[in-house]
């Protein structure tokens, strides 16, 4: 079965969308290949060092990683996407591109740990918890069996997986 590509969307491509990407990458074994985007990252727009750092905490690569608009996805010479899952409660209520090949997609929210006027330190563990919150997801989409990430039971296994 060759990979299944999966793009996680956030509003700014700074901080959950890439922490997802690089964990999944990290722990895919071949069988998922990860993207991050964001519906409207700011001009120059960078990854939040503190979420690098806790990848790099983590023994995850950060290589690579740079935040984008989702429209670098949306072209017919991009790699087609298997599943879009957005990482943040704004994403989710925007109009998305209609994406080539009609991907399965859920929602996974989760707070912006980079929100608020909180010390470096608190937002540096609120990464940390996000990371974690996400790695259990990501565990159990990967444990799925294949059967589970056929085209037609994609978007069910995906949207399941937000309840836990």
């Amino acid at each position: 079965m060759k990979p299944l590509n999966v793009l996680f969307l956030c509003t700014h491509n700074s901080a959950r969308s890439i922490l997802a990407e690089a964990q999944l990458n990290a722990m895919a074994k071949g069988r998922f290949k990860a993207f991050s985007a964001g519906s409207s990252p700011r001009e120059n727009q960078q990854p939040n060092p503190l979420g690098l750092q806790v990848l790099q905490n983590a023994g995850i690569s950060t290589e690579g990683l740079h935040s984008k608009s989702w429209d670098v996805f949306a072209g017919a010479d991009t790699p087609h996407m298997d599943l879009i899952i957005t990482v943040c409660d704004d994403a989710a209520g925007e109009v998305c591109p209609i994406w080539p090949g009609h991907p399965a997609t859920a929602h996974w929210g989760y707070p912006d740990p980079s929100a608020g006027e909180a010390s470096d330190a608190a937002k540096l563990e609120a990464f940390r918890q996000t990371l974690i919150s996400m790695k259990r997801r990501l565990e159990l989409l990967c444990s799925l069996p294949d059967a589970k990430l056929e085209q037609a039971v994609l978007q069910t296994s995906a949207r399941q997986l937000a309840r836990t």
